[in-house]
């Protein structure tokens, strides 16, 4: 996991973090927020695989577990570890940026995601991963 690293409050603040990231040293163009579609709710626990390039969020509020990302191409063999802020905290806000291939492409070069702790605003980038295949312009609907 990379170190978390400044504080805020509210989904801009993380986003222009993740952002400033600038994962696999590529220009992050999208960040979204995720958002547990079956509640409504944006309090998650998270597990990261740095190795295998994939993350699960669980919604605290319904229990509801998403994969995110191309994350479920790589969940069978994955070993995640729970994410944790420095300050104990196990609840996050998290955005997911993509940075796109170039020239105008839609597809999805590098996934990041970034947390803030619910409980004392520490910002970190938890992983990053690579995407090395195409068509995946669609992996931006999988926040």
């Amino acid at each position: 996991m990379i170190p978390a690293s400044g504080q805020g409050e509210g989904f801009a603040t993380l986003a222009a973090y993740v952002k400033d990231y600038r994962a696999g040293g590529y220009d992050v163009d999208t960040v979204t927020e995720s958002v547990c579609a079956g509640c409504g709710g944006r309090a998650f626990a998270i597990g990261v695989d740095d190795e295998a390039g994939c993350a699960e969020r669980l919604c605290v509020a319904c229990d509801d577990a998403v994969l995110i990302a191309d994350s479920v191409d790589h969940w069978s063999e994955a070993e995640p570890a729970q994410c944790e802020c420095p300050c104990g905290g196990e609840e996050f806000a998290i955005a997911v940026g993509f940075a796109s291939v170039g020239d105008g492409s839609t597809d999805v070069r590098w996934v990041s995601i970034g947390l803030r702790c619910l409980r004392d605003g520490m910002l970190g980038v938890y992983t990053d991963w690579k995407i090395d295949y195409s068509p995946s312009g669609h992996l931006r609907g999988m926040a």
